[in-house]
This record gives C-alpha cells, sequence and structure tokens, in this order.
C-alpha cells in the first residue's frame, strides 16, 4: 500500500506520537527513558521546535510541538532511528524498535490544542501509573510547575494555551489538570478567563521562526519547486563561487563549507531529492546525507553558518519567485 503523505508545513503545530513493537516496555528502564528524552532535546535545538507538552510512557510517547523551517520528518527520523540504533547496540538485538513509522497529527483548531496539553499531561494518570501528574518524572507537568532544572516544555508556549497572562493562565492549566484527575464535569468543559488583576505579567512567545497566520496559512518564506541543478546553480551564484567547484575533488576548508551550507539549505528547507541532488553535485547520496548532518550540527553550534544559512534562503526566496515555470524546471533556451 502507498503510504500518504505527510503534511509538512513550516510553523505548524503536531501531536506526534508512536509505539513500541509488541508493546514492549522499553521505557521502564529510567535510563532508557532518560536517553530518549535527551535525544529529543538535541532535536528541538538543532531543529528549532517549539514543545508545547510531552509524556514517555513505559512503551510508547506523545509530543506536542511546534516546527520551525526544518521539516518535522526530519527530526523525527532522527529522534526514533538514532535511540534505535543506540538500544539495539546495547542490548544485542536487531530489526525495528518501534511498531511504525511515527504518526503525526496536524493541529489547526487552538481551542484543542489546550485539551491536547492536558491530555497528553495526564496520560500516566489515565493509565493508572499515578494518581498525580507531578508524581510522574517522564512528562512535561512537573517542568510546567518548575519541578525541574532544564526543561524541554517552552512553558510560556505552553500557557499561553490557556490564557494571555502568567498568573491566570496557570490557575487555567492546573485547573484543568485537576478536573481532569477528578474526572468531574469540567474535564470536558474546562475554559480560561481573561485575568483582570494589573499586576499580572503578560505572557509571550518568544519565537522568531515560521508560525501559521489567521488565515492557516505559514509565514515561512515561498520556496517554489527548482529542478536540483537550478537549485545548485542558483545557490552557487548566490555565493559567488563556480558550479565546477562545488562538484570537483577540492577538499579545502573553504570549499567544504560552500558544500555544507548548500546541501543544508536544499535538503532541510527547500526539499529537494537527495539522489536527484548527488546526481548534479557527482556524488554519493551518503556523502551528502553527511554534509547534510554536519550542516545541522554547524547550524545549532556555530552562529556565523547559521546566519549565512538564514541569509541564502531568504536570498534564494526572492530570486527563485521571480522565475518562470520553465525556468524552475531548467527549461530555458
Amino acid at each position: 500500500m502507498v503510504r500518504r503523505p505527510r503534511v509538512e508545513i513550516a510553523g505548524g503545530l503536531f501531536h506526534v506520537y508512536n509505539r513500541v513493537a509488541s508493546g514492549e516496555p522499553v521505557f521502564s528502564d529510567p535510563n532508557e527513558a532518560a536517553e530518549f528524552i535527551e535525544i529529543i532535546h538535541e532535536t528541538k535545538k538543532r531543529d528549532g521546535w517549539t514543545v508545547l507538552a510531552w509524556c514517555v510512557m513505559s512503551n510508547h510517547y506523545h509530543l506536542v510541538l511546534r516546527t520551525g523551517t526544518v521539516p518535522l520528518w526530519r527530526g523525527m527520523h532522527r529522534v526514533q532511528n538514532l535511540f534505535s540504533r543506540r538500544f539495539n547496540r546495547r542490548h544485542g538485538r536487531t530489526g525495528s524498535l518501534w511498531q511504525s513509522r511515527y504518526k503525526a497529527k496536524y493541529v489547526e483548531d487552538e481551542a484543542y490544542l489546550g485539551r491536547l496539553v492536558v491530555y497528553v499531561h495526564l496520560n500516566p494518570v489515565s493509565a493508572g501509573v499515578v494518581d498525580k501528574p507531578e508524581k510522574y518524572v517522564f512528562g512535561g507537568h512537573r517542568e510546567i510547575q518548575r519541578r525541574t532544572r532544564s526543561a524541554l516544555v517552552d512553558i510560556e508556549d505552553t500557557l499561553l494555551c490557556f490564557g494571555t497572562t502568567k498568573n491566570e493562565a496557570r490557575r487555567s492549566y492546573l485547573s484543568a489538570i485537576r478536573a481532569g484527575v477528578s474526572e468531574d464535569e469540567e474535564r470536558s468543559s474546562w475554559r480560561w478567563h481573561p485575568f483582570t488583576a494589573s499586576r499580572d505579567e503578560e505572557l509571550e512567545s518568544d519565537r522568531s521562526g515560521p508560525s501559521i497566520d489567521i488565515e492557516g496559512r505559514s509565514t515561512d518564506l515561498e520556496r517554489p519547486n527548482l529542478e536540483p541543478r537550478v537549485f545548485v546553480q542558483l545557490a552557487c551564484k548566490e555565493l559567488d563561487v563556480e558550479f565546477d567547484r562545488v562538484c570537483s575533488r577540492r577538499r579545502d576548508r573553504t570549499t567544504a563549507i560552500i558544500r555544507r551550507l548548500i546541501v543544508t539549505l536544499a535538503v532541510e528547507r527547500w526539499g529537494q531529492n537527495r539522489t536527484r541532488l548527488a546526481k548534479v553535485l557527482h556524488k554519493n547520496p551518503d556523502v551528502l546525507s553527511w554534509w547534510a548532518g554536519e550542516g545541522a550540527t554547524l547550524r545549532t553550534e556555530d552562529p556565523e553558518f547559521a546566519a549565512e544559512l538564514d541569509r541564502m534562503d531568504k536570498a534564494l526566496s526572492r530570486k527563485a519567485t521571480k522565475f518562470s515555470p520553465a525556468e524552475r524546471m531548467g527549461q530555458t533556451s
């Protein structure tokens, strides 16, 4: 059966979840759960995620997150594959660890988003593991209560689902959690009410990445579909380097950085097919995967590389949107 294409929207909100094959309680081991969470931390930083809720249960996980410019599938592929490889190596096993590829539901309704956050954080209570969510270590509720030092949850972004000021939003969130725990009527009908106290502090999201506007459109850059050769030629022109240099066997540091810039931009943000791109560059597709991986690391650790990546992205978007359909496909005479 052909898989349905995933919804990929820069700045979109997603409920991501998956289960371990055969229901094996892999995460009952605290060390395994901690390892998995650390990989999510790293990927969040690398790909610019905003995490609103999370929970790792004995045999499955839930994430509620907003993506950045990097497609969700790249980050989730890293999370699941990296943990699976490490787990198999530690336990001398082979084969797939996960029941299937991850599930990702696009969240369009902001009213539903608050309920989703509560649902995820109440997972341990619903499963009968604990009687209160603050007693469960591997979930985002304790982080919102400020009971941990290094939070995976972006607390203010989460609280914005429940109000516009810190005190009221926190009270509304905790009220929803209590309603869920007690399983009374409020569980399905809670609402937050505007807080009028003048001393309460306004909540603000500090995200600078793409988001979804009031009409449901991504505010991310427009990136037309370009033939790989057209994309590389456009990137080379912007960098003022020769096309042949990028495709050559040169191994100097400057050329290496240029290649990583072009490939990282092509794969992460412009949706270029790795195999077709590799053919244009006269390289093995695995080499491009390596370059893209190194580029993702540089983007996280080197501010100059990250700034140049953003500059290039904007410049290419501005120029490519002026191309005719024929020019985008490299069909001009």
